[in-house]
């Protein structure tokens, strides 16, 4: 493999040699292990040659994984906790599509529990997978995620300040989704200024900073639900480990546009994310802006786990494990992970959406609890299987 840090003069990382060189130095900086782990070949890392080539093309991907979210969203809406014939359940929406609505309990119940819960759980899927990829690539680190950064644990510092103390309350509707932004951005400014070394930013020391300010932030939350309101302990908790139990339409515009902004803006900053995974100075010879790159990123990924956190509660796993199962099936090219996370993330969240509100029928289960049972055994397995990525030595 080429280096592109090495002398030369390096082409854009359009062509198909170059994106597999840039896959596999994607995969290996961000699982860099000590000294010659960057000499490992593209066939131990399963992302150049014969592989790349055998690899599905994008859109068949995209059509299978597309197939696989509309059967999970059919699903969520035909099951809940309150039977209902899939007929009847069918019925509401074709009579929602003609206009001819009724005022029917399987319609209170299929209109406006759980068809706004299940667009919530795949927007909310989506976001946190989105973010997850990115923030991969951002700080180097296969095991980097808006949960272990602490940028989850901030968003649910400002949440909390809204739910048990009115912060925010001249804003409205719009006040816990403002105090969620603002804590997650709060919390991934706090872990950068923190790991910085001079003007370096460490992906190992990010990784441990984002751990400890993760915890201090989780002991603020216990902190400010301790002082709160003995009332409202209960219903926050359960907020915590994540719930969509309160999803309605008005949740729903923001945190979709926000999703679809940040997903256009993503995938034109698509080529110089490659180049960022690949490291500073390798992407800044590539005629990347890093410092403004890194500015945007950090801005739009705070915006989406701060609008995920608030509609949904901290669901852990998600950014973490399904970036790495993308991987696995299309490559390290931004373009295409970017592209089938999206499907892939909001197919699992409805999924796991659906377990939650159906395994202790008629109480619901935190969908954090879900996510973890799922997502832990999957990482172990990933790192037992691809250890090179993660960081394990040989």
């Amino acid at each position: 493999m080429r280096s592109v840090a090495a002398g030369g003069h390096p082409n854009p990382l359009g062509s198909p040699i170059e994106e597999k060189d840039a896959a596999t130095a994607i995969e290996t900086s961000m699982g860099r292990s000590g000294p010659g782990s960057s000499h490992l070949s593209a066939e131990r890392l399963g992302v150049g040659g014969g592989r790349f080539r055998d690899r599905a093309p994008l859109p068949v991907v995209l059509v299978g994984c597309t197939a696989l979210l509309v059967a999970a969203m059919a699903l969520g809406v035909t099951f809940g906790s309150v039977g209902l014939s899939p007929a009847s359940v069918w019925q509401v929406l074709a009579d929602h599509a003609t206009g001819h609505t009724s005022n029917s309990v399987a319609d209170e119940i299929v209109w406006e529990i759980r068809v706004p819960r299940v667009l919530l759980a795949a927007v909310v899927g989506a976001a946190l997978t989105t973010a997850g990829t990115v923030v991969q690539a951002l700080v180097r680190n296969a095991l980097a995620d808006p949960f272990l950064l602490g940028v989850s644990s901030g968003a649910s510092v400002g949440a909390t300040l809204v739910l048990l103390f009115g912060a925010f309350a001249s804003l409205g509707i719009w006040a816990l989704s403002v105090g969620s932004v603002l804590g997650s951005m709060a919390a991934m400014a706090a872990v950068f200024l923190v790991s910085r070394t001079g003007r370096q930013l460490a992906p190992t020391q990010l990784i441990l900073c984002g751990v400890v300010l993760s915890a201090m932030f989780e002991a603020v939350t216990s902190f400010l639900i301790f002082r709160g309101n003995p009332q409202a302990t209960q219903a926050v908790l359960f907020w915590l480990m994540g719930s969509f139990g309160n999803a309605n339409w008005t949740q729903l515009p923001i945190p979709t546009a926000v999703l679809l902004v940040g997903m256009g803006f993503l995938l034109a900053q698509a080529r110089s994310l490659n180049a960022l995974a690949m490291g500073a100075e390798p992407a800044a010879s590539l005629g990347v802006n890093v410092a403004a790159l890194r500015r945007n990123l950090f801005v739009v990924t705070s915006l989406m786990v701060g609008l995920a956190v608030a509609v949904s509660g901290i669901i852990g796993f998600v950014g973490l494990i399904i970036p790495h199962i993308v991987r696995l099936m299309v490559g390290s090219d931004h373009r295409r992970v970017l592209a089938v996370g999206v499907p892939v993330g909001a197919a699992f969240m409805v999924l796991a959406d659906l377990l939650a509100r159906t395994i202790v029928s008629p109480q619901e289960m935190p969908i954090g609890v879900i996510t973890a049972f799922i997502g832990a055994p999957t990482l172990l397995v990933l790192i037992r299987r691809r250890p090179y990525v993660y960081g394990a030595s040989q």
